[in-house]
C-alpha cells in the first residue's frame, strides 16, 4: 500500500493514521474496493499499537471511506463513495446553521433559486417519463384534503427531489441535496401554517408542465413564482409570530 509511514508524531496518533489512509484514498493511491492491510500489518508499519489501528479506522468508517467484510475473503476495504451519505453530513451542518440563524431567509431564497434554475434547464431537456411521473404523484398527493401538515412539507421536499433528478447530473445532485434536504425543511416548518396548500400544488403542476413541454423559460419562470410566494409566506409567519408574542407580553 502506497502510504508514507513516517513522520506520524505521537499525539493524536489514530487521527493521523486515519488522515494518512484518507488521503490515499481520496487521491486514488487506494482504490475503490481494494482491501487494506490487517490491523497487525498496519500497526507494524506505522510503529503504533493495535488498539490504535482499530481507532484509525473506525474514524474511517464513520466517514464511509472505509467498510468491513466477514469471511475468508474478508477484511477491510475502500468503500465505493456514496454520494448521498456525503452530503448528509453536509446537510446536518447546513441545518444546524439555519436554525441558528446564520442565513436569513433571502440567502436561501437565492440560493433555491439560482440553483434549482440550472436543475429546471436540464430537466426539460433530460427529463423521463419516470421522472414525471414522480413529480405528478407529489401534486396528486398534495391536492388530499386528509394530509397532515408533516406529510405535506414531505411531499414538497420529494417533489423537489424528484425535479433535481430529472437533470440527470450526479455533481449537481450531490450540491443540490443540501439545498433540498435541508434549507425546505427549515422553510416549511415555518411556513406551513401561512401557506395554502392549493397553491403550493398549483405551483409544481404548472412547473411539471413546463418541464414536460421542455419549456425551460417557463420552468424558471414558475419556480421564480414559486419561491417568491415561499418568501411572502415565511415574513407573514415571522409578522403572526411577533404578533403573538406582543400580545402575550401585554397579558403578562
Amino acid at each position: 500500500m502506497p502510504i508514507e509511514y513516517q513522520d506520524v508524531v505521537r499525539t493524536g496518533v489514530a487521527k493521523q493514521v486515519a488522515d494518512k489512509i484518507r488521503a490515499a484514498i481520496l487521491d486514488g493511491r487506494l482504490k475503490i474496493d481494494e482491501r487494506l492491510p490487517t490491523e497487525e500489518e498496519l500497526a507494524k508499519s506505522f510503529g503504533i499499537s493495535r488498539p490504535t489501528v482499530r481507532e484509525a479506522l473506525k474514524r474511517l468508517a464513520a466517514q464511509n471511506l472505509i467498510r468491513s467484510q466477514r469471511g475468508p475473503t474478508g477484511g477491510t476495504f475502500v468503500k465505493r463513495p456514496d454520494p448521498e451519505g456525503l452530503s448528509s453530513a453536509i446537510t446536518g451542518a447546513a441545518t444546524l446553521l439555519v436554525g441558528v440563524g446564520a442565513f436569513d431567509i433571502n440567502e436561501i431564497i437565492d440560493a433555491r433559486l439560482e440553483t434549482e434554475a440550472i436543475c429546471c434547464r436540464l430537466a426539460c431537456v433530460r427529463r423521463s417519463d419516470a421522472d414525471l411521473e414522480a413529480m405528478r404523484a407529489e401534486i396528486v398527493l398534495q391536492r388530499s384534503s386528509s394530509l397532515s401538515d408533516e406529510d405535506f412539507c414531505a411531499s414538497d421536499v420529494r417533489f423537489h427531489r424528484a425535479l433535481v433528478k430529472a437533470a440527470a447530473n450526479g455533481p449537481l445532485s450531490l450540491m443540490m441535496y443540501t439545498v433540498v434536504e435541508a434549507f425546505m425543511p427549515i422553510t416549511n416548518m415555518i411556513v406551513s401554517q401561512v401557506r395554502e396548500r392549493g397553491t403550493v400544488a398549483g405551483f409544481h403542476e404548472r412547473l411539471a408542465g413546463a418541464i414536460e413541454a421542455r419549456d425551460a423559460a417557463g420552468a424558471m419562470t414558475v419556480l421564480s413564482e414559486l419561491l417568491n410566494y415561499v418568501r411572502d409566506s415565511y415574513a407573514t409567519s415571522l409578522k403572526r409570530r411577533a404578533e403573538r408574542e406582543a400580545t402575550r407580553t401585554k397579558r403578562g
